[in-house]
């Protein structure tokens, strides 16, 4: 408990972060011993100067630990500062946790402990059609494998992966660039609720801090450091996603991309993450089974089942034409955006010859079209 106190009470003084706080933590033993230490001890820990020795001893001075905590845990009743057990154990890993991770739901002791597998699926705000079913596709597919899918509760294509797993049973965690009882966007306060049922969400904001542009970029070191891999399924060049997928590879954990059209400029930021050494997905079965290794991962279970997609992310249907079964198989692995023919064949697992050669006799009945590049769409 007096770790709890002092934790909150160093974090009022002007110059104190995680770091620091570490630091004072392992030299003194305790942070209540590193309240009352002398400047002359204080100057012997790394960072602090005889400067900032003095502002600590001036500012420490003016404050009540007790007094700040009682405040404190008013209005933020649920955090675990990082020197708990309890505090996420992925998270701990990184250069730069949060000192203090605020959070509300029902947080999953394997989860904490890193046992449950966990991965992050990020990306554009405004994505395409192509962007939001797999997305959907891929989300419920690692919830029924028993992994917890991590976002942002952003529009987009956060929302999309949130909805996805809980969709298809799984947990979910939402990681806030706000206080965790400031929904944003707003509009998604009905699937923070469920999130909260099955899942929890968790900033390192407390309590009523509003959106900030500054924040965001901070809140996407988070979900890159409670996940073993981030998954980017469409960004353009300049997404926000993009820089999750950054730190996550700084993190040395493993980032993953959905290829895209050339001519949808959402896809460039994907597009740039495999030229950069990325791992490109081709389905949710190449996906799962480069997961293969991640401890905790349900390797039982099928992957082929059928994700239930929320109904405003349900794609139009079309009617199916009547075809010869090989020429049916072929085009049925056509989508309506432009992809490349490499990707046609890995996912019919098929001679690239018989799939030209079927394609050539679709695109002559006026189905599919070719585009430069050997990429083909539906027509």
């Amino acid at each position: 408990m007096d770790e709890r106190v002092y934790c909150v009470a160093w974090l009022q003084v002007y110059g104190i972060g995680s770091i620091l706080l570490r630091r004072l933590q392992a030299r003194f033993d305790s942070l209540a011993t590193a309240w009352g230490a002398s400047a002359v001890d204080l100057a012997t820990v790394e960072g602090l100067g005889k400067q900032k020795v003095a502002s600590i001893v001036e500012q420490r001075s003016k404050l009540d630990p007790t007094a700040l905590f009682q405040q404190h845990a008013e209005r933020n009743p649920q955090f675990w500062t990082i020197f708990e057990a309890d505090y996420p154990r992925l998270l701990r890993e990184i250069p730069n946790p949060p000192a203090i991770l605020y959070y509300r739901g029902a947080p999953d002791l394997d989860e904490l402990q890193g046992i449950t597998p966990t991965v992050a699926i990020v990306g554009t705000r405004q994505p395409t059609e192509y962007g939001r079913r797999w997305t959907n596709r891929l989300s419920g597919a690692l919830a029924r494998r028993g992994v917890t899918v991590v976002s942002g509760l952003a529009a987009g294509i956060d929302t999309e992966a949130h909805r996805a797993c809980l969709a298809a049973g799984g947990r979910t965690i939402a990681v806030f660039g706000t206080g965790v009882d400031v929904v944003y966007p707003t509009q998604n306060r009905s699937l923070y609720e469920r999130i909260l049922e099955s899942g929890w969400a968790v900033s390192e904001y407390p309590a009523g801090t509003q959106p900030d542009r500054k924040h965001f970029p901070q809140r996407n070191r988070i979900i890159a450091g409670l996940s073993r891999a981030t998954l980017v399924t469409e960004a353009p060049k300049k997404s926000g996603a993009l820089i999750t997928a950054y730190v996550a590879n700084d993190f040395g954990r493993d980032v993953y991309a959905i290829p895209g059209s050339l001519d949808n400029l959402n896809s460039h930021g994907c597009l740039g993450l495999i030229s950069r050494g990325a791992t490109l997905v081709f389905d949710e079965a190449h996906f799962l089974e480069m997961l293969c290794d991640m401890p905790g991962l349900d390797t039982a279970a099928s992957s082929q089942t059928p994700v239930e997609p929320p109904p405003q992310s349900e794609p139009k249907s079309t009617p199916q034409p009547d075809l010869d079964p090989h020429l049916d198989r072929v085009f049925s692995a056509v989508p309506p955006e432009p992809v490349p023919l490499d990707l046609i064949v890995h996912q019919l697992d098929e001679e690239t010859s018989f799939v030209s050669g079927a394609l050539l006799q679709l695109e002559l009945m006026g189905l599919v079209s070719q585009l430069p590049g050997m990429r083909y769409q539906r027509c």
